[in-house]
């Protein structure tokens, strides 16, 4: 992108790695950050003198907290659009999106960086499923051994800076505990379907208030809303969604789970795991440059796929069972999983928790560790 574009903006949540990785690919260019007190005083008093200091580009660290940037720079890129000049980066996407899309639309390529992928991580460090489960992917994680309780102690720092820098700034909430149990309420319903009625009952708040809250959480990339397949496009915006967790870790925190060795038997366990999956294959993409255009499916039949997207093939169905022993049921449920297509398609796909990959009665049996090298075929 900062090939093409005279602005690149990167967006994500909080500690996923943006500013690590903008200044190592940008190495060459000033860093500012404007949660610095001083850098963004200096900017708010006098925008035009800020800016002289970067007539040849810089980054610019959480750049939604300066709306007036982008305009700015709107008239800065147009005097010189050379590629690769101005980079941002956010972990709000209202703020920084609506300044990109009001001043730099057509001037910035945006890209959006998720915690690690498995592809990122070093197996040696553990190759335990419910290790990676329960720590998540954000790399402060795995950056050093972390003991249990060093990291639930920074998940809960993690929950508390969110609530007091975000949340603050877009929403006035008069009861901060009754917007984390809404938090925690998200969580324990990760990989189910949306029923905002019950998450707004449940929470003692309106649905109103519960609509405008999950934005929020959408916004700051803390879940993301899987929509259902369907042939005509525009029933896909109206059918009810699926609400995943960005990071299985948090997710697992807020809902309780101290402990790796507890997910072996919590009823969880294969909420967590979909949730894992699913994310695994949104970071593939976004790694790659794709849009994720990822679905789910299913019908009054019972007839249903965890996962559905388009190839040059055919629709590819994937099934998501935590289970380290595949069994008939489970090869089954891989089968049915695509049986709702119509018309030539890929083998489906079943993904678990055991080591071993093979082929078994049609059904492409895959192990998570493959995640490992997704691009080994």
């Amino acid at each position: 992108m900062a090939k093409r574009f005279p602005v690149v903006a990167v967006t994500g949540p909080r500690q996923s790695g943006k500013t690590t990785l903008a200044r190592q690919a940008f190495g060459d260019k000033p860093y500012v950050s404007l949660e610095d007190p001083v850098e963004l005083g200096f900017a708010q008093t006098d925008p035009r003198g800020f800016l002289q200091r970067f007539g040849h580009g810089a980054v610019f660290d959480e750049a939604q907290r300066w709306p007036e940037l982008f305009s700015l720079l709107q008239g800065m890129v147009d005097a010189d659009r050379a590629p690769g000049r101005f980079v941002l980066t956010g972990s709000q996407q209202f703020g920084l999106m609506a300044g990109v899309t009001q001043s730099l639309a057509g001037r910035v390529g945006v890209t959006r960086l998720l915690p690690l992928a498995l592809s990122e991580i070093n197996l040696g460090i553990s190759n335990d499923l419910h290790t990676h489960l329960w720590r998540g992917a954000y790399p402060a994680l795995w950056q050093t051994e972390r003991t249990t309780t060093e990291a639930n102690d920074w998940f809960g720092a993690y929950i508390v800076t969110y609530v007091e820098r975000d949340l603050r700034q877009l929403l006035q909430v008069q009861n901060l505990s009754t917007f984390q149990r809404f938090v925690r309420l998200c969580a324990a319903r990760t990989g189910t379907l949306l029923n905002l009625v019950s998450l707004a009952t449940d929470a003692g708040i309106s649905h109103t208030t519960a609509r405008q809250w999950l934005s929020v959480l959408e916004s700051s990339d803390l879940l993301f809303l899987l929509p259902p397949y369907h042939r005509n496009f525009g029933k896909r915006l109206v059918k009810t969604p699926k609400l995943y967790f960005t990071d299985t870790g948090l997710a697992a925190w807020l809902v309780g789970i101290r402990d790796p060795q507890l997910l072996a038997l919590h009823p969880m366990r294969g909420a967590l795991f979909e949730t894992w999956v699913v994310n695994e294959f949104r970071k593939f993409r976004l790694n790659q440059g794709l849009p994720t255009e990822l679905y789910f499916w299913r019908d009054n039949n019972g007839l249903e796929a965890d996962l559905v997207f388009e190839t040059e093939a055919g629709l590819q169905c994937v099934e998501i069972k935590s289970s380290q022993t595949i069994t008939p049921d489970l090869v089954r449920a891989g089968q049915r999983a695509s049986r709702f297509v119509n018309e030539p398609a890929p083998a489906p796909w079943l993904i678990h928790g055991a080591p071993e990959s093979y082929l078994r009665e049609g059904v492409r049996c895959i192990s998570w560790q493959r995640f490992a090298e997704p691009l080994s075929g």
